[in-house]
């Protein structure tokens, strides 16, 4: 498959759907100095190219009440790739495991949890312990506070 070929409209189109999903097609349209319908089709083969993967509302969990963020390093028991799958797949049918990445380094994976409380992290962890998830060890980060989540700078990142 060949990659698809950007210009500056392509990564304009991109950066301001990352940062405001909502827009209306014709505001998309003016920030990015283009009448409303070539905006439109090239949106649709941004889409259909695989690189907007979908549209989704940031939510505020403080609003929602009481809850826990925490990042988690895994290191998992051995490495031959079956272990690696049997890890992800367990991973992927939990729920409260909201982002996995396998990472270069001292550890295998980086996750992010989010759960009603410490208590339930904990409980969640527990489980993946006595899973057949082949977690050696884990180390946990709860967050105290957000202090920048924003989309990646698309502007800075490709050049076309």
């Amino acid at each position: 498959m060949t990659p698809l070929r950007l210009d500056d409209r392509d990564i304009a189109i991109l950066a301001t759907l990352s940062r405001e999903g909502r827009i209306a097609k014709t505001d998309l349209a003016a920030r990015v100095n283009l009448s409303p319908t070539p905006c439109w089709e090239r949106m649709k083969r941004l889409e259909k190219a695989g690189l907007i993967r979908g549209y989704r509302a940031e939510i505020d969990l403080s609003g929602l009440g009481p809850h826990v963020q925490v990042f988690v390093t895994v290191e998992l028991d051995n490495h031959r790739a079956e272990s690696f799958q049997i890890f992800e797949r367990t991973v992927a049918r939990i729920d409260e495991i909201t982002g996995c990445w396998a990472i270069g380094g001292g550890y295998d994976y980086l996750m992010q949890v989010v759960t009603g409380d410490v208590g339930a992290f904990q409980t969640l962890m527990d489980g993946l312990l006595e899973s057949r998830a082949g977690v050696r060890r884990y180390y946990s980060y709860i967050v105290t506070k957000p202090v920048k989540d924003v989309p990646p700078a698309l502007g800075l990142l490709f050049q076309p």
